[in-house]
C-alpha cells in the first residue's frame, strides 16, 4: 500500500532543497510543498502518485521525523493494527502494534557500509572490449560444465 506523510510530525526537513525521502525514494514520488499549494500544508512532504508507490519502505526507515507511514494491506495489519521502523544510525528497530494492543519490538542491523565507501570495481581489472568475443569472457575459467549426475537432487532412473 502507499505511503502517506503525517502532516502533524513533517516538518520539510527543515527546509532543506531535498528532504531525506525525496532523496531516498526510487521512484521519484516525493516531493516538498514548499508553498502549500499542492496540499495545503507549506513546508511538508508528501507522496504525488501514491498509486505508483513501491512499497519499498525507504521513505519510512530514513524520515528523521517518524513521519511517513505506509498504508498496510489488511491481512498483514489487521483492523488498527501498526507497523513503524525507527532507522538508528548502526540499527532499524521495527515497532509492531497488533489490534488488541499488544506491542513487539524487533532490532535488525542495517546491512550497508558507510555511505560512499563502496569500491564497485576494486581489485578488478578494465573491460576490454576486443575480448568480448573469446572464450571464457562472460564464464568462470574452463567455460560450461556439463552436470554430474551425482550432484542431482533426484537421480534419474
Amino acid at each position: 500500500m502507499p505511503t502517506y506523510v503525517r502532516t502533524d510530525k513533517c516538518d520539510g526537513c527543515k527546509g532543506q532543497d531535498k528532504t531525506a525521502c525525496m532523496y531516498i525514494c526510487p521512484h521519484d514520488l516525493m516531493m516538498l510543498d514548499k508553498d502549500g499549494s499542492a496540499t495545503g500544508h507549506a513546508m511538508k512532504a508528501y507522496n504525488q502518485e501514491p498509486e505508483q508507490c513501491w512499497e519499498c519502505y525507504s521513505c519510512v526507515k530514513i524520515c528523521p521525523q517518524n513521519a511517513i507511514e505506509v498504508r498496510h494491506y489488511a491481512d498483514i495489519v489487521p483492523l488498527g493494527g501498526s507497523v513503524q521502523p525507527l532507522r538508528g544510525s548502526d540499527s532499524i528497530m521495527w515497532t509492531i502494534k497488533f489490534r488488541n494492543g499488544t506491542l513487539k519490538r524487533f532490532k535488525f542491523p542495517i546491512r550497508t557500509t558507510p555511505e560512499g565507501s563502496i569500491d564497485p570495481y576494486g581489485g578488478k581489472e578494465t573491460a576490454k572490449l576486443e575480448n568480448i568475443t573469446k572464450p571464457g569472457f562472460f564464464t568462470a575459467s574452463g567455460g560450461y560444465r556439463p552436470g554430474n549426475p551425482a550432484e542431482l537432487i533426484r537421480k534419474q532412473s
